[in-house]
Order: C-alpha cells, then sequence, then structure tokens
C-alpha cells in the first residue's frame, strides 16, 4: 500500500451571501485550522484535498464568489513568515474529515 503524502494547504475565499459563507467556512472547519476570518489552513492527503474541493465547488455560484487553494512544499512551509498572534498549523490529527 503507498504511503499517502500529506501537503499543506492554504485555502482562502470571498464568499458573497452569507449562507454560502457560513457553509463554506463549516466545511473548511472540518478538513483545516481557521487562521483568518477567511483563511484557513489544511494538512491533507491529495485525497482529502480532493473531496474537500468537490464539497465546496458544490456550495459556491462560481459567477460571485472566489474560492483559491495553494499546495505549499515542506521548504515553502518552513519559510512562513508569521507575526502577530498564531502559530502555522502542524497537526493534522486533530481535524474529522
Amino acid at each position: 500500500m503507498p504511503i499517502k503524502r500529506i501537503m499543506f494547504y492554504i485555502i482562502s475565499y470571498d464568499i458573497a451571501d452569507d449562507k454560502r459563507r457560513v457553509e463554506v467556512a463549516k466545511t473548511l472547519e472540518g478538513f483545516g485550522s481557521r487562521v483568518q476570518y477567511s483563511v484557513f489552513e489544511c494538512l491533507l492527503t491529495q485525497d482529502q484535498f480532493d473531496v474537500l474541493m468537490r464539497r465546496l465547488s458544490a456550495l459556491i455560484d462560481q459567477t460571485t464568489d472566489s474560492l483559491r487553494s495553494y499546495r505549499l512544499c515542506n521548504a515553502c512551509v518552513d519559510e512562513i513568515v508569521l507575526k502577530g498572534r498564531g502559530e502555522v498549523t502542524q497537526d493534522e490529527d486533530v481535524y474529522v474529515y
């Protein structure tokens, strides 16, 4: 059985409708950590990421909403600069899939 590689993702959104915005946030809370109001950090396998994107795609309105995901390599994660409160997400075992 191949080992599933966990990658670091930053996912952000700009959702026009309050109800859709809440649903998107609730979905993301099941996969990662909210680090700013509309920004989440997620540690996911490719399969988990695919499931998340399918769920989010079903929630958003493609004509009015925006959803962005950025996958970071380990070297890039090590270069994250954080000022002020908070910390970079590190523990993938805290999420409910």
